[in-house]
C-alpha cells in the first residue's frame, strides 16, 4: 500500500469513528429528552391523582357548584388522556401540543374552583382542602421545574443536531430538532384567566 492509500484509509477511519461518536452523542441527548419528559409525566400523574381528592372534599360544601366541579373533573380527564398519549410518544410535537392545551384547560378549571372556594369560608377552613391545595401547589412547582429541565434537554439536543458537521449525521439518521414545551402558544392564552359566574 502506498502512503496516499494509508492517508486516505486513516482519514476514512477518522471520519467513520467521528460519525459513530456524533451519532451516539445525539442518541444519548435524544434519550435524555425522553427521560426529562418522564419526569414531567410523573409530576402530571401526581397532579392528576390529587385533583379528584380535592374535588371530593369540595363537593361536600359546594352543592350548588356542581358545574364547576364537573368542569374540573372533565378537564382533568382530558389532561390525563393527553398526558398518556404524550407519554407513549414523548418526542411527538403534536402530542406535546395537545398536552399543553389540555393542561392549560385544566389550570383554568382549577383556578375557577379556587375562586369558588374563596366564597365558602367553611370550605376554605377545611384542613383536608388546605392540605390538598398545598400539595397541588407543590406539584405545580415541580411540574414547572420538570418542564424547564425538559426544555433544557431539548435545547442541548437541538444545538448539537443543528451544528455543522454533526448536522450531517443527524439528517442522515433522521434525528431532527425537537419541539420545546410551551405553556402558551397564542397571545390570547397569555391573558389572565377570567372567571365569571
Amino acid at each position: 500500500m502506498s502512503i496516499t492509500q494509508w492517508i486516505l484509509l486513516a482519514i476514512g477511519l477518522f471520519v467513520l469513528f467521528w460519525a459513530v461518536g456524533a451519532y451516539n452523542r445525539l442518541v444519548t441527548l435524544k434519550n435524555a429528552i425522553a427521560n426529562a419528559f418522564g419526569q414531567i409525566d410523573v409530576q402530571l400523574k401526581r397532579r392528576h391523582d390529587l385533583i379528584p381528592n380535592l374535588v371530593e372534599v369540595a363537593r361536600q360544601y359546594l352543592v350548588h357548584e356542581s358545574q364547576t366541579l364537573e368542569a374540573v373533573i372533565a378537564a382533568r380527564n382530558q389532561a390525563r388522556n393527553a398526558e398518556q398519549a404524550a407519554a407513549a410518544s414523548p418526542l411527538s410535537a403534536q402530542a406535546l401540543a395537545a398536552l399543553a392545551g389540555a393542561e392549560q384547560t385544566l389550570g383554568a378549571a382549577l383556578s375557577k374552583l379556587m375562586v369558588v372556594v374563596e366564597d365558602y369560608p367553611e370550605l376554605k377552613a377545611d384542613q383536608n382542602l388546605r392540605d390538598l391545595s398545598e400539595e397541588l401547589a407543590s406539584t405545580e412547582n415541580r411540574i414547572g421545574f420538570a418542564r424547564q429541565a425538559y426544555n433544557d434537554q431539548v435545547l442541548q439536543f437541538n444545538d448539537a443536531a443543528s451544528q455543522f458537521p454533526t448536522l450531517i449525521v443527524a439528517r442522515i439518521f433522521g434525528l431532527l430538532p425537537q419541539a420545546m414545551l410551551a405553556s402558551t402558544t397564542t397571545e390570547a392564552e397569555r391573558q389572565p384567566v377570567k372567571v365569571q359566574f
